[in-house]
């Protein structure tokens, strides 16, 4: 696969491949690249050299020069908590309270709704600058939501209004939304269904499902219809999941194999008929308005023949990502023994770099994990139990056409070198016996690595280390410098950290914030702001909402 088949696209960007993937955000797997977890990543942002800033961008270690970070209030909720840009949202994405001041304010409240109504799903939409739109409406933050009876509505982010509203299909349940970011004027979102699953009855009958998921694709701001598209076993074989990311559909399968093919050629090969929302529609016998319901928008992009293939590789839980300057990928070999070490790869022959195979010295019951930097730099961050490494890519000398592995610079734990503990016991006779194990590399009574995340504005890496004293757990969050890994300021988190919980944790200029998911949905949000360091000590507020 040549670079130019890839989209020219400037952020990057990660998807969910399967349902693994959230399963192991639920239990309490985090990751640093974004609101998604596991699957594919796609960094395909202009190459910056690290530490420098895009215009405009002030410089972390300015910025946290004489400041510190308060709680400066915690709040509970029976409901999960979400957060984006300065919002976080309650029940169901229902209530929306600014966390910009000093004490929480509520920005907006939805009348309560049915279950059948709730929102599953949403994404904070901003207009692009320079955008010119048809609505004065539409220059303002909205709110993309999915409902749980099929609904597309975009939401004032500051009024809760419902500005827009689509009803998206009766013939499955969409569960999902996908943030796209192609280089085109308008962006791109797409809705995924959940997955088909065949009755025992009709098993038994021998009737098979077939579709496995459908995909919708949408342009917003103004809001136009791309198509639906659904994916069939029929045509793609025994596939077990897909997705879209960068105008690429994503197919996977159950032996790790991961196949990607250009979902523009699909639409232009494949779409039997174009659809307007709002325009009348004759479908199957059937006549009604497109968006509305129940009519819905029919799948429209039907695939019959199997489509051109761009790439494919086999990894190990069809973990793949692409990025890196020139391209680059990172997969697991697909056996279980191989679980831990990754291989850095050229897309354009399936070369390995030198030193390409990464694997950390560490024991451990998590696994260690790793990505593309987010920083457009071309790097790749590996993270561990222990230690944080941050690697670079460059050209072999003589050799231009190969490429090497080297350590940027190396995070590490604060924690005793030894890993040797004794224990001392007692036999009846009154001898002394001293037993000696090793401890695992993220036993909780040693600091360690929970989460690494990138604060593009202030240019700064951020990461979570916990220790376990006595019976609860006390964490940190520090801020490095992008370009040296110099620490530059550590911020003690006040509420106590179990390991056993889900946690998520955003720095966002100069706003840090800590969701946690305790046992029998209790949910609970501390929220620390960047103040003055004057020496005086202030009240945290705490309020339940």
């Amino acid at each position: 696969m040549e670079s130019q088949h890839l989209p020219n696209t400037k952020a990057p960007f990660t998807v969910p491949l399967s349902q693994r993937a959230a399963e192991e955000k639920a239990a309490g797997r985090t990751f640093s690249t974004g609101r998604c977890f596991g699957g594919l990543a796609l960094d395909t942002a202009p190459l910056l050299a690290p530490g420098q800033n895009l215009p405009g961008r002030r410089s972390g270690a300015e910025k946290l020069e004489s400041t510190k970070f308060k709680n400066v209030w915690t709040t509970h909720s029976r409901s999960p908590i979400a957060y984006e840009r300065g919002r976080i949202y309650f029940d169901n994405y229902r209530r929306c309270v600014s966390s910009v001041a000093s004490e929480p304010r509520k920005l907006y409240e939805m009348p309560k709704c049915s279950k059948s109504e709730k929102i599953e799903d949403a994404l904070l939409w901003e207009c692009p600058v320079g955008d010119i739109l048809p609505n004065s409406s539409d220059y303002k933050s909205s709110l993309i939501a999915l409902t749980a009876h099929n609904w597309l509505l975009r939401i004032s982010a500051t009024t809760g209004k419902i500005l827009e509203k689509i009803y998206l299909a009766p013939y499955c349940k969409f569960r999902y939304l996908l943030y796209l970011s192609w280089d085109t004027p308008q962006e791109v979102i797409a809705v995924k269904s959940a997955q088909n699953r065949s009755s025992a009855v009709a098993r038994q009958a021998g009737i098979q499902q077939h579709v496995l998921l459908y995909l919708a694709v949408f342009r917003v701001l103004p809001f136009s219809l791309v198509g639906i598209l659904e994916i069939n076993k029929k045509i793609f074989g025994n596939v077990t999941d897909a997705t879209l990311s960068h105008g690429i559909l994503i197919v996977m399968y159950s032996s790790g194999l991961v196949r990607l093919y250009s979902f523009q050629t699909i639409a232009e090969q494949f779409m039997q008929q174009k659809l307007d929302l709002g325009c009348a529609c004759r479908w199957g016998g059937t006549t009604g308005t497109v968006g509305e319901a129940p009519f819905g928008i029919p799948c429209n992009i039907k695939i019959t023949d199997m489509p051109p293939l761009l790439f494919e590789v086999s990894s190990l839980e069809n973990a793949f990502q692409i990025g890196g300057h020139p391209w680059h990928y990172i997969i697991t070999p697909n056996k279980k023994k191989q679980k831990g070490v990754f291989h850095i790869c050229a897309l354009k022959d399936n070369s390995l770099a030198k030193n390409g195979i990464q694997e950390m010295d560490c024991c451990s019951l998590e696994s260690d994990w790793i990505y593309f930097h987010p920083d457009a730099s071309g790097r790749i961050i590996h993270v561990g139990p222990n230690q944080v490494k941050v690697l670079k890519l460059t050209e072999i000398e003589n050799n231009s056409s190969q490429h090497q592995i080297s350590e940027d610079f190396v995070i590490l734990a604060n924690r005793e070198n030894n890993k040797n503990e004794n224990v001392l016991t007692v036999t009846a006779s009154g001898r002394v016996v001293k037993k000696s194990f090793n401890l695992l590399d993220d036993d909780p009574e040693q600091e360690t690595f929970k989460i690494v995340d990138y604060e593009d504005e202030l240019d700064l890496l951020s990461v979570v280390a916990v220790t376990q004293i006595d019976a609860e757990g006390k964490a940190h969050l520090d801020f490095h410098c992008n370009e040296y890994g110099t620490l530059l300021k550590s911020i003690p988190l006040v509420e106590s950290w179990d390991v056993t919980y889900s946690h998520e944790v955003y720095f966002d200029r100069d706003l840090v914030l800590h969701i946690e998911q305790k046992p029998n949905r209790v949910f609970s949000c501390y929220v620390y702001q960047m103040v003055c360091d004057t020496g005086e000590e202030e009240e945290t507020i705490n309020r339940s909402c």
